[in-house]
């Protein structure tokens, strides 16, 4: 197996585990407190979630394997690398705000920086590869949606 593969197969059971682990956080409100919330015209149904997530953390995962096989020794690999990991925690951090703790409005104040950070780490990436950097994208996307709604969440609520 190449070492481009092996960093991509080890960075998207990295990047599933902190989905599994967030999972936890959402699954102890998402059928009690979520439920009672008061919610926009454009929610999504509840079960679009976990196959989105799926399948955001693992283009996150292909994309920062991508970049880690470009070599870890190398100032602008690391520098997207620490990007990548601290948006990855910030991304868990807003689970646990939001539906561990209830709430909304800080979920909103770390959401926004959640969205600052990809946006740097999709600067970064692109610095060291291209692809991945476009990998990213869709992250942002729905990271982007994810904001309108958890700010239409709070303010309805």
């Amino acid at each position: 197996m190449s070492k481009t593969t092996t960093r991509i197969i080890i960075s998207v059971a990295i990047c599933l585990a902190v989905g599994f682990l967030s999972g936890f956080a959402t699954q102890s409100s998402v059928d009690t407190w979520y439920t009672t919330l008061n919610k926009p015209s454009f929610n999504p149904p509840n079960w679009i979630f976990a196959p989105v997530w799926t399948l955001l953390y693992i283009l996150m995962g292909v994309a920062a394997g991508m970049v880690w096989a470009r070599g870890f020794y190398h100032k602008w690999v690391k520098t997207a690398l620490y990007h990548f990991v601290f948006q990855l925690l910030l991304n868990a951090l807003w689970s646990i705000v939001f539906f561990g703790f209830q709430k909304p409005f800080w979920a909103m104040l770390v959401i926004i920086a959640l969205l600052i950070l990809i946006g740097l780490t999709i600067k970064w990436f692109k610095v060291v590869n291209r692809t991945a950097a476009y990998l990213l994208v869709p992250y942002f996307l729905w990271v982007c949606f994810a904001s309108i709604l958890n700010c239409s969440i709070w303010v309805m609520n």
